[in-house]
């Protein structure tokens, strides 16, 4: 986090732990703002490397699952990034942003993500670099957040994954049922933008964004997962994550493979446990006559109801059976919510 967003943070009753704001001094009732006003919460735990040079383009092209060519700087989409066996290393929220293309994803994940993409760089004219503490990232959520962006910025993108370049600051409109958008912007900005996004939206920590990525459906990788999922297990054909068009990446084969020759199997899905603390992140799903695990925790944040929301990746056939608990077979039993989108 860039020192002095850290220290305004800090002053605005920030409490920050390991570069995450883990709330405004009122952990308890973050979960019900979160899920009932207009919030604002800091992003900087997300790790952002960009990666420019003359020959980016097709340097991307050849790794990830979504065809970088349709990013044009003024839209953004999710792409996959995987091994050779098709299987998920990260998830990218990737866009084109002044001559340059930024990937955002889990922040855990960010060190190594860079450390392999510079490995296949190789001859390329490519150049990858870490900018998560240059570029001061926050998010606003709720039935007003258009409205506390258009007080500022005089207008904000209409449509999921438009994006709109204002002189101070960069706008994103992000997918899901609620008005979500993300800021961009620099070091000596980013208070003043904070501070009259303020007066419409009451902070949040890192939890409270993280529920509603999970009602909005996005998936999320950690290092607890990955090379868990090939992409369509956690719905990123649905979500645009994937274009079966577009040239050879790595891992390409499987991921097409499974598009072409039958049916998925596994998906993700949305649910909530009535439990006293959060499932982890490849925790393991149960089915209701299976002693072997039948699917795996993705991500999860506590609910403004009490208990957690979370998403999980199953086996369809055993939805279908019955019930699917969490974490062991005598696990709490997970209530199934109904995603944004359909599968």
């Amino acid at each position: 986090m860039h020192p002095i967003w850290q220290e305004f943070l800090t002053q605005q009753g920030a409490s920050i732990v390991e570069g995450r704001v883990a709330h405004f001094q009122n952990p308890e009732q973050e979960p019900k703002i979160a899920g009932n006003r207009n919030i604002i919460a800091d992003l900087s735990h997300l790790g952002l490397l960009q990666v420019g040079g003359e020959d980016a383009q097709s340097f991307l092209q050849g790794q990830v699952t979504n065809d970088v060519k349709l990013l044009n700087g003024s839209n953004s989409h999710y792409a996959g990034y995987c091994n050779p066996k098709g299987r998920l290393l990260a998830i990218f929220l990737a866009f084109a942003h002044q001559g340059h293309f930024k990937l955002q994803m889990n922040g855990a994940l960010k060190e190594a993500m860079m450390k392999r993409l510079k490995m296949y760089v190789l001859r390329s004219k490519v150049v990858v670099e870490d900018k998560t503490d240059e570029i001061i990232r926050f998010g606003i959520a709720g039935t007003e957040a258009a409205i506390a962006l258009k007080a500022h910025f005089g207008n904000v993108p209409e449509e999921h994954h438009q994006l709109q370049e204002h002189g101070t600051a960069t706008l994103l409109r992000l997918p899901g049922t609620t008005m979500r958008y993300e800021i961009f912007t620099r070091p000596e900005h980013a208070a003043e933008i904070w501070t009259t996004l303020r007066k419409h939206c009451e902070p949040v920590g890192s939890e409270g964004w993280e529920w509603h990525e999970i009602q909005a459906g996005i998936p999320d990788i950690t290092p607890a997962t990955q090379e868990a999922f090939v992409p369509q297990m956690l719905n990123l054909d649905v979500l645009g994550g994937i274009n079966f068009k577009k040239g050879c990446y790595t891992g390409q084969e499987i991921v097409a493979r499974t598009h072409y020759l039958g049916k998925v199997k596994r998906r993700m899905h949305l649910g909530h446990i009535a439990a006293d603390a959060a499932p982890a992140p490849g925790s393991s799903v149960y089915g209701t006559d299976n002693a072997e695990a039948v699917g795996m925790v993705v991500r999860a944040a506590p609910s403004p109801n009490g208990g957690y929301d979370f998403l999980y990746e199953v086996r369809l056939e055993s939805m279908d059976a019955g019930p699917v608990r969490c974490q062991a077979t005598d696990g709490p039993p997970i209530e199934p919510l109904s995603l944004p989108y359909v599968l």
